[in-house]
């Protein structure tokens, strides 16, 4: 698992609209990486709007937000559109960067399932881990308040 002051592990992930992002491409700018197990679940879809409804203060401070599943490009894209998500959705189908991060959660509703923990983990613009939130159980959201608090400073 990342800890706060880790490099952190780059990645190119597949975007709703197919295209590819990797995370060095935002060196030397805040981002939030939100990890979150499954679109169009009760929490996840609570989770991600309500980043949406931070997105004004996160704006503000400058930071991107990136949010991440196992979920395909298809399923994300259909899950951004439906709640009004303006902020970026990133499938890693194959589980490598919720690897790397540490952010895996084994046997999801189905046994040998694994999907994303839900987690925040904020990058800073030097490309180091600033802050690190891993949920107690997965009905859990983070605070948003406490993350716009880190990221306007």
């Amino acid at each position: 698992m990342v800890s706060i002051g880790d490099a952190a592990p780059d990645f190119t992930l597949t975007a709703t609209d197919k295209s590819k992002v990797t995370l060095s491409d935002h060196q030397g700018q805040r981002v939030v990486l939100a990890f979150y197990p499954a679109a169009f679940s009760g929490v996840c879809t609570a989770e991600m709007c309500g980043f949406r409804d931070s997105m004004s203060a996160l704006n503000e401070a400058g930071v991107t937000v990136l949010g991440v599943s196992v979920d395909s490009p298809f399923a994300n894209g259909a899950f951004a559109k439906q709640n009004g998500l303006t902020f970026t959705l990133l499938s890693d189908v194959h589980r490598t960067t919720v690897s790397d991060y540490g952010m895996t959660f084994e046997n999801f509703v189905i046994d040998g399932y694994t999907v994303a923990n839900r987690a925040v983990v904020i990058i800073e613009a030097d490309g180091t881990v600033g802050y690190v939130w891993i949920c107690e159980s997965l009905g859990q959201e983070p605070n948003y308040d406490e993350i716009i608090a880190h990221c306007a400073q």
